[in-house]
């Protein structure tokens, strides 16, 4: 008889990973292992997270958590998006995020442009997440996204110092310029 190693991780064998300063993740079983953020990446990160709680929180909509966070999609799918938006308190747990949440916020950089924009956004889709939003916080792009089907489909896209209102979510008002250094 032959042992081997897994082919396939699940939530367990994540659970033992030890910390070192990485963010690692299962999408489909297989480790993703991302370096920790820049201080850009983590300033602008807070400061959307702000504009989204003074949205969903004060109005009693939801929850909004930052990385590092599980969200556990699936057994083999285990993601740490840097913002998540929780509308079903039930989804909540003592491990992370269970299931797919309202809205994940990637804040790009060098590092996962192609990972978050190609791999972790089909795998998403795939899932059920309703809504994907991704900035780029040199030029404070911002690009909301919306399952249709299978896929997401653009809802807006905007940068600079602009102000920007989702269509999904009346009054959510996203004020680009204050997510600068």
């Amino acid at each position: 008889m032959t042992i081997g190693l897994k082919q396939v991780l699940d939530y367990e064998d994540y659970a033992r990973i030890p910390p070192d300063g990485k963010r690692y993740e299962l999408l489909e079983g297989d480790v993703h292992v991302t370096p920790a953020p820049s201080p850009l990446h983590q300033w602008v990160s807070k400061r959307l997270q702000r504009q989204l709680e003074d949205y969903f929180e004060a109005r009693g909509l939801g929850r909004v958590f930052n990385a590092p966070i599980d969200v556990i999609l699936t057994p083999h799918d285990v993601v740490q998006p840097d913002l998540v938006v929780v509308t079903q308190p039930a989804q909540v747990s003592a491990r992370g995020i269970e299931g797919a949440p309202a809205l994940v916020v990637e804040v790009l950089s060098p590092s996962t442009l192609t990972y978050d924009r190609a791999t972790k956004s089909r795998r998403y889709a795939a899932l059920g997440i309703a809504h994907l939003w991704l900035l780029d916080p040199d030029s404070r792009r911002l690009e909301c996204y919306r399952l249709e089907g299978q896929a997401y489909g653009p809802v807006l896209q905007a940068e600079g110092d602009r102000v920007v209102e989702h269509p999904d979510w009346p009054g959510l008002a996203i004020r680009l310029g204050d997510l600068r250094l």
